[in-house]
């Protein structure tokens, strides 16, 4: 048996309005369903993304009137494609936007939602200093996306440093787990790969990383080198650090060959509380 899925990544920069990122996505989109695609991931923040200092300010708008998101709606229900657009902002409950995801379909019908819960409040040094929290509000739901192509499980960049959300997810019956992400250059260089492999290892489980790449308006730099890993932690595709897609035909029957091999999902263990 044999469950083949073509998929794609596509790698972009930051834009600081709605058209600009369309402007960028649309072509590579494009490009993808060239090569076959049948699912195309894409960044965070895909529908834009401005810094001021230590805050994220992207172009945001309600989710029942978004002009990203109804663009992208009606390019997939044109071009008869399965989009994850790994997040965009749409205007929260309280002031605060949220960093949201979408699962469109091949009609252009929402599929599924994902908010990102984990946000990104670090100091890597005393002038590098990141609050997602002052403007963005957090989600409170793990979400796996059911298409009739493949479970997928959905997260958002700093999401991919917490194994426990990633087990719930392959647990949950996810065979992908995309993580779209603007990871910083300083974070990405250091732990990027790392983690990636580290997640599809653990889970047995693809991992499917759209990253955006390049400057941000505003200040700061993202990593790129969007990545598909396969459940054995071997990189299928790296895109590097320049705007562009990568793809690879998947076979999703190897989720279950490799959790056989490893079955750690299933090995569990008690132990007594750390004193």
């Amino acid at each position: 048996m044999s469950r083949p899925l073509h998929i794609a990544c596509l790698q972009t920069r930051a834009m600081p309005s709605f058209d600009a990122a369309l402007g960028e996505c649309l072509p590579l989109a494009e490009q993808a369903i060239s090569q076959g695609a049948q699912m195309v991931f894409l960044p965070e923040y895909c529908g834009g993304l401005m810094t001021d200092g230590p805050a994220v300010t992207p172009p945001c708008a309600p989710a029942d009137a978004h002009p990203f998101l109804q663009a992208m709606q009606a390019f997939a229900a044109e071009r008869g494609i399965w989009l994850n657009l790994g997040s965009i902002a749409v205007d929260g409950p309280d002031g605060r936007i949220l960093n949201r995801g979408f699962m469109i379909g091949p009609e252009g019908q929402i599929v599924g939602q994902y908010d990102k819960i984990h946000l990104f409040d670090i100091q890597l040094s005393e002038t590098e200093v990141f609050r997602e929290s002052a403007h963005v509000s957090p989600g409170e739901c793990a979400v796996i996306h059911d298409t009739p192509l493949g479970l997928i499980g959905h997260t958002i960049c700093y999401d991919l440093r917490f194994a426990h959300l990633y087990r719930a997810l392959a647990q949950g019956g996810a065979d992908i787990l995309c993580c779209p992400a603007a990871f910083t250059a300083k974070t990405g260089a250091a732990h990027w790969h790392v983690l990636n492999r580290a997640r599809a290892i653990e889970t047995t489980r693809f991992v499917v990383s759209a990253g955006m790449t390049g400057p941000v308006p505003g200040g700061g730099e993202t990593y790129g080198h969007s990545l598909i890993v396969d459940p054995w932690g071997k990189v299928l595709a790296d895109a590097g650090d320049a705007p562009g897609v990568i793809s690879a035909v998947i076979d999703l029957d190897q989720v279950a060959e490799v959790q056989g091999r490893i079955p750690s999902l299933m090995n569990t263990a008690e132990f007594a509380p750390v004193s």
